[in-house]
């Protein structure tokens, strides 16, 4: 009963938040401000594995302007943190203001957990994602697959619902993804400002996503 109550709770949430969203974008449109001195602060979430080695090479080609960094991650990944100190090590030689954080929220959902069980984890890590989002007001909300960035851009979502600050979220569906969407690619298809897809036939099912090729 807690399990289908919960599945309930997380339909109904996303549902509003879907339909909230496209009364704003149509309604009254959004115009995205960086923040001080031209700088993006952005919230960068990182998975485990290939997800986190994709989105460092995504980091790669951006410029200093994207600071401060702030890297969320799973509290049940072990190897990202070093993988990430370690990108950051390299790329203060070239920035010497280089800021980056490191943030641990629960996963929201373990490889071959059930799906009922996983609703009432991501759940948990959405209680967790919103105070942070909330504290930290990124620019940009920037992942690539892992499901732990759903809660994180469903919070990014609410504090631009709420008034407070338009977060851009930025999807770069895995270059491993070539015939099919990840389930967090169709969930944020809907919510993301720009979803960038690496196959031109993910191009061609999916209209709103951008084709540019290889990125990562």
């Amino acid at each position: 009963m807690t399990v289908l109550l919960g599945t309930v709770v997380a339909v109904v949430l996303i549902s509003v938040l879907f339909i909230i969203r496209l009364f704003i974008v149509v309604k009254t449109g959004w115009k995205h401000k960086a923040g001080s001195r031209g700088s993006v602060a952005a919230l960068v979430v990182a998975g485990s594995g290939g997800h986190t080695t994709e989105i460092l090479r995504l980091m790669e080609s951006l410029s200093a302007a994207y600071t401060p960094r702030h890297y969320v991650i799973a509290d049940t990944d072990r190897m990202s943190e070093e993988k990430i100190c370690s990108f950051e090590s390299s790329k203060q030689h070239s920035d010497s203001e280089s800021q980056f954080t490191i943030y641990r929220i629960p996963r929201s959902r373990e490889v071959h957990q059930s799906w009922t069980s996983s609703v009432l984890s991501t759940l948990t890590a959405l209680c967790y994602s919103l105070p942070l989002v909330f504290r930290l007001r990124p620019d940009m909300v920037l992942c690539n697959g892992p499901g732990t960035c759903v809660p994180l851009c469903v919070a990014g979502l609410l504090l631009g619902i709420l008034g407070m600050k338009k977060v851009l979220i930025v999807y770069v569906e895995s270059i491993c993804r070539v015939e099919t969407l990840s389930l967090t690619g169709k969930i944020l298809y809907f919510i993301s400002d720009y979803f960038f897809v690496q196959w031109s036939s993910l191009r061609d099912k999916y209209p709103k996503s951008i084709f540019l090729g290889r990125i990562v």
